[in-house]
C-alpha cells in the first residue's frame, strides 16, 4: 500500500514522473488510470478463438490478467506508459538477408527493464512510499492499448502504435504503481484511407484493417514458430531472416522517424556489414559474437540457421 505520500498536489508528481522519464531517455511518456479493459476484452477474446496467436500459446494464459493490471500489481492506480525510441542511423548493407532493426542492438527487454527500474527507485526516493512492478513485454500486459488509452498514439491499421511527428519505431513499456496521478486522454486515428501497410505484407498477414492474423506474419515465422516454415510461405519473406519492418517501412508516419540515442542500441559493425553469403556460411561462433546480448538469440543458432536456409 501506499503511505506516506509528501503532501503534494497530483499534478507536481505528475511532472516529476514525466520530466524524470525524459531525462532517463525515453522518447514519450503517458499515465492512464489503472482499471479493465473493457473495450479490448471482446477484441482478444476474438483474436484468441480466431487461433491469430498461432502457435503462441502464452497469448491465452492470463486472460483475467492481461486486461486489468489491478491483478499484477496490489491497489494499482496508475499505469505509466513509455516510449523508448530504436530508430537506427546506419542500415544493414542492401545486398543481405534482413534483420528487423529493433533487434540491432542489445535485447531491449534488459536496457529498458534498467531504465523504468531508475524510474521507480527516482518516484520513490522523491515522493516516499511507492509500490509497483516495471513491465517490458514479458508479462500479460496490453501494451499498445495502455499506451494509445495514455495518449501516445493511436493504434494503426498494422495493429502497432503509431505517433504523429515521430512514426512507430519505438518499444513500449509500462510501470504500474499505487499512486494517483493526472490522466492523460487517447488521441485519434490518423490512418485514415491509406491502406500501405496492408497492401505491402506478402504474407497477407493484415486480413482487416486493424487485426493482424499473427499466426501468418513473417515475425511470427522466423522468431516464434518452433516448427519448420511451411512450404506454401517459400519466397514471400523478402530476405527477412530476423523479424520483419516492412508494415512500418511502408507506413507514411514513419518517415518522421529520426535515429535514437541510446548507445545500447547500435549494432555490432559486423552485421551492417555482412553479405548473404556471410549469413549462409555463419558459424555458431559468429553468431555468438554478431548476436551477444542480442534479441535475435531467441531463436538460437539452429532456429536462426533454419531460417537462412529457408531464404536461400
Amino acid at each position: 500500500m501506499a503511505t506516506s505520500h509528501s503532501p503534494l498536489p497530483t499534478s507536481h508528481y505528475t511532472s516529476f514522473i514525466k520530466s524524470e522519464a525524459q531525462r532517463l531517455g525515453f522518447l514519450t511518456c503517458g499515465i492512464s488510470k489503472s482499471g479493465f479493459l473493457e473495450e479490448e476484452a471482446p477484441r482478444l477474446e476474438r483474436w484468441l478463438n480466431q487461433n491469430h496467436h498461432g502457435q503462441m500459446s502464452y497469448m491465452e494464459n492470463h486472460f483475467d490478467k492481461r486486461l486489468n493490471p489491478n491483478l499484477l500489481v496490489d491497489d494499482a492506480k496508475s499505469v505509466i506508459s513509455l516510449l523508448l525510441n530504436y530508430y537506427p542511423s546506419e542500415f544493414q548493407n542492401e545486398e543481405s538477408y534482413k534483420i528487423s532493426k529493433y533487434a540491432y542492438g542489445q535485447d531491449y527487454h534488459f536496457v529498458m527493464k534498467e531504465k523504468l527500474n531508475q524510474l521507480l527507485h527516482s518516484i520513490q526516493s522523491t515522493i516516499g512510499e511507492v509500490s509497483g512492478r516495471a513491465f517490458v513485454d514479458s508479462a500479460p500486459v496490453l501494451d499498445k492499448a495502455w499506451a494509445a488509452k495514455s495518449g501516445l498514439g493511436w493504434i494503426g491499421k498494422n495493429s502497432n502504435l503509431l505517433t504523429q511527428q515521430v512514426g512507430s519505431f519505438y518499444f513500449i513499456a509500462e510501470l504500474i504503481i499505487d499512486l494517483e496521478l493526472e490522466y492523460d486522454h487517447a488521441t485519434t486515428d490518423h490512418c485514415g484511407t491509406c491502406t500501405a501497410c496492408i497492401d505491402a505484407c506478402p504474407t497477407e498477414a493484415i486480413v482487416a484493417p486493424y487485426i493482424v492474423d499473427g499466426s501468418k506474419c513473417i515475425s511470427y515465422f522466423t522468431i516464434e514458430l518452433k516448427d519448420n516454415i511451411p512450404e506454401a510461405m517459400k519466397g514471400k519473406f523478402n530476405d527477412w531472416a530476423f523479424g520483419c519492418d516492412i508494415c512500418q517501412d511502408v507506413c507514411p508516419w514513419n518517415k518522421f522517424s529520426k535515429p535514437h540515442s541510446e548507445p545500447l542500441f547500435n549494432p555490432n559493425p559486423d552485421l551492417l556489414s555482412m553479405t548473404k553469403k556471410d549469413w549462409e556460411e555463419i558459424t555458431e561462433e559468429t553468431f555468438k559474437k554478431v548476436f551477444k546480448n542480442s534479441a535475435v538469440k531467441r531463436t538460437n543458432f539452429e532456429g536462426f540457421n533454419r531460417n537462412i536456409n529457408f531464404l536461400k
